[in-house]
């Protein structure tokens, strides 16, 4: 508990079985969190396996691979329904430290902001973390042109370390969005049509072979995927279009 508002873990996990048990104990080991809730991507290793022998964890497996997006969508559908007021998402990978978890559910606790992000780029710590150089560029790039069509002013929009409040989950339409990796950038893009502010605190983040990640040629796919997202939202700002993942009846005032 923060404030006595329940905070919830989230884990989209996928063939997550060798960093696991060392994110989930770092989990614990912040003292405020109520419950962890793992959901297994149709994974080919034993991550569901071994989630069930965690403790405080529940475990969701989808039936096959559906899909990074999809597997947050059932992340925030069941924390919603276990009374999660603090939701925060930890890739189980061990990319992102849990460590900030108690300064991320301060932020959103305090109502200081609806989202806080987890950012690699504040602070200088993704390259100096391992990120590929050509990710760090197209990264950079992205955002920058992200920020000048959503009107933001973020560091990345593309940490996988982000926290919520209740209150902003069950007003955003995030499942209409995309079941891959798009997804991540639609919410973003969602929070900030309803013109809310989104928070950012600075997070060391590692990678190894273990750690997740995506190919060139899905990270190309995605970047194209962020543009147009980018574009749409500007498109349906100015009125000159309609989109299910931007309903007219939710922009801000």
């Amino acid at each position: 508990m923060f404030r006595d508002k329940k905070v919830i873990v989230v884990m989209p996990a996928y063939n997550a079985e060798l960093t696991l048990r060392k994110t989930h104990e770092e989990v614990l080991g912040q003292d405020l969190v109520d419950l962890i809730i793992l959901v297994d991507d149709g994974s080919r290793d034993q991550t569901a396996e071994l989630a069930r022998s965690l403790p405080r964890t529940k475990v969701c497996v989808h039936d096959r691979n559906r899909g990074y997006g999809a597997n947050q969508k059932t992340c925030y559908r069941i924390a919603l329904e276990e009374g999660g007021e603090i939701i925060i998402m930890v890739h189980p990978d061990y990319q992102y430290t849990p460590k900030l978890i108690p300064v991320m559910a301060a932020i959103i606790g305090n109502e200081l902001y609806p989202c806080v992000l987890g950012s690699r780029i504040l602070g200088g710590y993704a390259l100096k973390g391992g990120m590929p150089l050509w990710k760090y560029v197209a990264n950079r790039a992205l955002t920058f042109v992200e920020n000048i069509l959503l009107g933001a002013k973020l560091s990345e929009y593309h940490t996988g370390y982000r926290a919520f409040s209740r209150q902003l989950l069950e007003q955003l339409p995030f499942h209409s969005n995309s079941d891959d990796f798009l997804f991540d950038n639609q919410l973003l893009a969602q929070i900030l049509w309803r013109g809310c502010t989104i928070g950012e605190v600075s997070c060391p983040t590692r990678y190894f072979p273990e750690a997740s990640s995506i190919n060139f040629r899905r990270s190309v796919v995605y970047g194209a995927g962020c543009l147009m997202t980018a574009i749409i939202f500007r498109a349906a700002k100015m009125g000159l279009m309609t989109s299910s993942i931007f309903p007219a009846d939710r922009q801000e005032p």
